[in-house]
């Protein structure tokens, strides 16, 4: 795959918002002692998320690699960070998965803390819902940044959580498993797609493409990764009373 001057630009947009994501922190150390009890984690094996495919329909995907030192500052088990890109490079997608069984080294790496914290200005943010193919519905939170200056840039992310094997828009799932005090989460997983809007990309088309890429991408994402534990059926009395 060749790259234009161009291609090499926006690419290095899109890694500067994962790098924002991975170098900042925040306050959730209320949560901390819940989220770190021994729990029965499932570890994911360095390179596991590798397997997702280099294309996903027609986005084809290149593998950006991090420094030493943003990897250790992801504090994940596996981390998977790629750059897909469609129609002649036009359309540039910025991919970061990142894996995890301590949920209190993954929660600060939040789009709404980190970039705010690196001078980017909120515009806006909502949870949206997205159709996969399968027909599983997929919540998320769209965000929306600018930053002003000589490059005057809009981000737009599409960032989600999985839970054990179970979707959530933000880190709400988490809050209320550590309130409830169910402790430490067996894994978790960030999925936080980017896209830069410029000159080459209004706001309409990087919208759907950042759409279009999280939808396709959601069920290759999560078939990597471990199943959702089984469903813990209710009491139910024999007949006669308790033996």
């Amino acid at each position: 795959m060749t790259h234009s001057k161009g291609d090499h630009a926006v690419a290095s947009a899109v890694l500067l918002a994962v790098t924002l994501l991975l170098v900042c922190g925040s306050g959730y150390w209320l949560l901390a002692d819940q989220l770190a009890r021994p729990v029965d984690s499932t570890p994911l094996p360095p390179g596991s998320l590798a397997h997702l495919p280099q294309r996903i329909e027609d986005w084809a995907g290149q593998d950006i690699s991090l420094t030493p030192e943003l990897v250790a500052a992801t504090a994940t088990d596996d981390h998977l960070y790629r750059a897909y890109e469609r129609h002649a490079g036009t359309e540039t997608i910025g991919l970061y998965v990142a894996y995890g069984i301590k949920g209190r080294d993954l929660m600060p790496h939040r789009p709404e803390v980190c970039y705010p914290g690196s001078g980017w200005t909120p515009r806006s943010r909502e949870t949206i819902r997205l159709d996969l193919p399968d027909n599983t519905p997929l919540d998320c939170t769209l965000y929306e940044f600018s930053q002003s200056g000589l490059l005057s840039q809009t981000m737009y992310v599409l960032n989600y959580f999985i839970v054990d094997g179970r979707y959530s828009p933000d880190v709400s799932l988490l809050r209320s498993r550590a309130w409830r005090g169910a402790g430490g989460v067996r894994y978790m997983a960030q999925v936080q797609v980017t896209v830069i809007g410029g000159a080459l990309l209004n706001r309409e088309t990087a919208l759907q493409s950042i759409r279009q890429f999280t939808a396709l991408s959601a069920l290759p994402i999560r078939a990597l990764l471990p199943a959702a534990p089984p469903a813990v059926p209710p009491y139910t009395p024999t007949a006669g009373g308790a033996t």
